[in-house]
Formats: structure tokens, sequence, C-alpha cells
């Protein structure tokens, strides 16, 4: 089975163009994920004039390959940001996500989503094989932090009676793209226009405007809001300071009332988490995701999908047939919270990267902190999320996540994945060496050979191959590309250069 997300079947903003000739607006909006439509809705209400700009389909990027947990706490849990930013930035952090999740559900009623949003229990319990003091530490900074958490022993999952576990009440989920399509339509009435299959080439500042050069067009505006997932506006500074991760999730179908409607995640590492989405007549859909690995450092997709379904099938009773599976990429960060605000050496740019798993709320939160800075006001959460901010404490994951691009680049000295092109089977990629090039090389179905420069065009880092999603990933700072060498995740803008048969 083929990557394919089960929200994919709803499409946002089908009718918007391609960006061509030049546009002016109060704001222009670098990505339509969630960061992007929710960043141009908060705009469009104070009555700012917005444009949304992607390369792709509108909202056809990792917002679309989320697992939807709406859960308001820190994903690698609050007892390390605790440790690296003190408690009251942890309590701050934990109130803005909280606050984004208030504000969907606001905006979901205001503007009448049918979107499957509801409020529900989360649980963190303890993986298997793993001590329960994890569980004892956690409640302790929660608590702290003014966190309500409930301490328990035993989930509703098969053979977990005897697990430690903590209980949130409060979290939420929803079907994202259903919700982001009626944001769309809202921001459209607006006066909000999306433009799609417009890449974004340049960002630059100058006499008090920014411009945007997209493939075939330009927009002048006042503000950009750059919401690409990892910056694309951001050269260097920024990335040193996050890391891609890919993660798998897989669903199955599952008999309605069979498994209590809730998030579970458990302390394994990586960790498993389960959540519910309603499906038609008394089926419902159980998605299972975890299996994470620094981007392009793995490419056995198929063993992390078996290894999921063995570790669902062992904790979910009366699970059906598997009905879809993907992966999608999120982009962690040293010390936890994501880079949101004024661009670190501009005036009137601003970025929105960072997830740390927590794609949904950073996006929603982004959005109202980015607006608010856009708009001349202060706002608390401006420290807690600024850009260009140096944590001390986080030195060590820094130090960690750096070495990737060490070892990368070291890469460019190494033979070839094959000796010889010939090698290539259809449907198959490889990296190739020729005298002192390194080549992605993919061969189609036709038996047509594609050959790419294996250089990252962000900062030069070594590709590599990820046959489940059939393109190249860059395991320094997330960018990806087709088999053609077009970009197809930031922050990489430009396409891989062309090398002759």
């Amino acid at each position: 089975m083929t990557s394919t997300s089960l929200w994919m079947t709803v499409e946002v903003a089908p009718d918007a163009d391609v960006l061509d000739g030049a546009q002016e607006c109060d704001v222009a909006v670098i990505g339509s994920g969630i960061a992007g439509i929710s960043t141009a809705y908060e705009l469009c209400q104070h009555g700012q004039s917005v444009i949304v700009v992607d390369r792709g389909r509108i909202c056809g990027g990792m917002t679309s390959r989320t697992s939807a947990h709406l859960a308001p706490l820190c994903d690698d849990l609050v007892t390390e940001m605790v440790t690296i930013r003190g408690h009251e930035a942890t309590k701050l952090f934990c109130e803005s996500q909280a606050a984004a999740v208030d504000r969907i559900e606001q905006i979901q009623k205001r503007e009448k989503i049918d979107c499957d949003f509801r409020r529900l229990d989360g649980y963190l319990f303890q993986g298997r094989e793993m001590p329960s003091d994890t569980i004892d530490q956690e409640m302790d900074a929660v608590r702290q932090i003014g966190v309500p958490v409930h301490r328990l022993v035993g989930v509703p999952l098969k053979g977990a009676d005897d697990r430690h576990a903590l209980r949130y009440p409060r979290q939420a989920t929803f079907h994202p793209l259903k919700y982001l399509a009626g944001v769309a339509k809202a921001c459209i009435e607006k006066g909000v226009i999306f433009y799609r299959d417009s890449p974004v080439e340049e960002v630059t500042e100058d006499d008090a405007l920014v411009t945007v050069k997209a493939a075939r067009g330009i927009i002048r505006a006042k503000h950009a809001v750059v919401a690409t997932n990892s910056s694309i506006s951001d050269r260097f500074a920024i990335h040193t300071k996050t890391a891609p991760y890919r993660t798998y999730v897989i669903t199955f179908e599952i008999k309605r009332g069979a498994l209590p409607d809730a998030l579970y995640w458990d302390t394994e590492d990586p960790y498993h988490y389960v959540r519910l989405q309603p499906g038609a007549a008394n089926t419902d859909y159980v998605l299972v995701g975890g299996e994470d690995h620094k981007s392009g450092e793995a490419d056995d997709a198929n063993a992390r999908f078996s290894r999921l379904e063995v570790w669902a099938r062992s904790m979910i009773s009366d699970l059906g047939k598997e009905t879809h599976r993907w992966s999608g990429q999120v982009l962690d960060t040293i010390d936890y919270a994501g880079f949101v605000g004024r661009d670190p050496g501009g005036k009137n740019s601003y970025v929105a990267m960072g997830d740390s798993g927590q794609g949904l709320t950073h996006g929603v939160a982004g959005a109202m902190l980015n607006t608010s800075l856009v708009l001349g006001k202060d706002h608390p959460w401006t420290e807690i999320y600024e850009p260009g901010r140096v944590t001390l404490k986080a030195a060590k994951n820094f130090l960690t996540e750096n070495v990737t691009a060490l070892k990368n680049f070291a890469e460019y000295v190494a033979p070839g994945e094959i000796k010889s092109l010939d090698q290539l089977k259809p449907g198959k990629g490889a990296i190739f060496r020729r005298g002192l090039e390194k080549l992605a090389a993919f061969r189609d179905e036709t038996g047509t050979l594609h050959l790419r420069s294996a250089s990252c065009t962000h900062v030069g880092c070594h590709l590599h191959w990820n046959s489940f999603e059939t393109c190249w990933d860059c395991p320094c700072h997330g960018s990806m590309f087709d088999v053609d060498g077009q970009p197809i995740n930031a922050p990489a803008v430009g396409p891989l250069a062309r090398v002759k048969d």
C-alpha cells in the first residue's frame, strides 16, 4: 500500500489559481498549512488584505499528514521542557498551546464548520518495560505549572490494566482538513486570495515593503509571514536549532464503541500514539502512529509499519482491516517550542516554524502571535517563541542534532549505493558516484532514468532516497525533492541541478 492519508479526500480551496503577474496586499502569507491559513484568518478578521501562496495545492503539505492530536502539553514531556526552559516559560508554553485548542473550538463554532471537533481525555501511559517513575516525575512537573492531571493505574487498552498512567482532561481532536476547508472558506468570504502551484523563490525587504517573488509573479506587501513548515527566508541560523524527524501513521477499521474515544500515547522511545476518527455507519477508524526516526537516516518504512501493526493488534482489541498508511515529517526544536515571530534580521517579515510534533497547536498559536506583531501589538508569548532566542541549557540538544550535518557532509567521500546505473530497477532510487560527483538517480516504471545532483539546494547536504514517499530527503534540515528534482518541502526553494546521462 502506498502513502495515502486519511484526510486527503477533502480538498481545501479547490478553486485557487496560480499566481501570475504582480499583486499587492497588506500581508503576504507563504504556506497554506494550518499555520498559514490560520494566520490569514486572524489577519482578515482585523481588516487586513491577505494573499496566501503555496508551492503546491492548498493544504497539501505536512498538515495533511498529521495524526490530529490536540494535546496542549510538551510533546517531549513537560519534565524535559522544565529542565531546559524553567517553570515559568513552560507554563506559558502550555497555556499558549491550550489557548490554540480553545481558538480552534471557537472558530469551528463561529464558522459552523462540521469537522468532528470534540473534547476528550488524554492518557499518557507507561510503555512496555519502561519505568513507572517517569509517570510520577511528569505528574509532579505538570502539577507545578498548573495543568489539571490525574494519576491512575490502567488504561482501556489490551494488557494495560497494570500500566501507570496520567489522565489529562479537556484534550481535543478533529478532522484537520475539514476544519481548514471551513476556515479557508471564511477567509475567502473576507477577501483573502489563495494561489496554488506557485513556488516562492525569494522574500526580500526594501523601502518598508516586502517583495515575495514566485515562479510566475510577485506580491508586494507591507508584511510577510513565512509559514512553510521550515522557513525559506532564513538560510541557516534557525535551522541549526531544529532537526527533521519522520513519523509513521497506520489506520484500521474498528467497530464503534470498541475503544473509548480518547487520546493515548506511551512513554516508549520512540513513543506510540493512538486516537479515533469517526467513520461511516457503525465503523470508526483507529489511527496508530510512531516508529519515528531522523529524516533520511532510514529507508525501511514497510518494516516500521509492520511493527506498528504488531503493536496495535497487541494493544487494541477487535481491530479490523488496515485502510490507510502514510508518513509525515515533524521539525523538532532544541528547546521544544517553535520559532514564531519577527524573522531575525528582518523588519516586516515574520516566521512560523518548528512544530516539535505539535504542528496543529503551534500553527494556531503562531497565527495568534504573528497577527498581534503584524498589527504592532505586544503579546505575552513573544519571548517564549522568539525566533532569535538562544537557550543555553539546550546546548546538549544543539550539539546532538548538529552532528547530523557533520556526518552528512562526510558522505560525499563515501562510495555510491550502486556501482552501475544498470543496477537501478524501475521504481527505485539510489545514490550513484560518478567521478567526484554524487548523483541522485531514479528510474521510473517506463525505464526512463532521472539524474540530478545529490546536493540539497538549501546548504548542500547529501540527499537520501525515500522509497515509501518516492522522493529525496535531506537529513540536515528537512528539505524534500521529487524525482525530477523539484523541491516539495522547505527550506529548499531551488531545484536539484540536472546532470547528463
